[in-house]
């Protein structure tokens, strides 16, 4: 998916909590196979959340405590998915869009 000289973003942070990325044209790779492992864990995960999520806000005997961990536990997803857009994001851009032209029709 990425382009020669292309980065890919990985779905996980480096020990400094800095972005990682793979500099690769092998889709097959060990990493990148991982990579979409982890990602497809990541998505199943936000959805199944997403799913969860509800219960928990109409549950009137919810305490503080439940609903603060709602919210980190659906903060954590948002950033997991964006980051996995980010990535799909680039890999669209650079092998599927012609430069100049915009990713999606207005």
């Amino acid at each position: 998916m990425t382009e020669q000289n292309e980065l890919r973003l990985l779905p996980w942070v480096g020990p400094e909590g800095k972005p990682c990325y793979l500099s690769t044209n092998d889709q097959d790779g060990y990493i990148s196979r991982m990579a979409d492992h982890i990602e497809a864990v990541q998505l199943g995960m936000a959805s199944e959340l997403l799913e969860h999520a509800p219960q928990v806000l109409d549950d009137r005997t919810a305490d503080r405590g439940q609903l603060s961990l709602l919210a980190a536990q659906l903060a954590g997803a948002l950033r997991d998915v964006l980051r996995v857009a980010t990535s799909r994001g680039r890999q669209t851009a650079t092998s599927e869009c012609p430069e100049g032209e915009p990713l999606f029709d207005s």
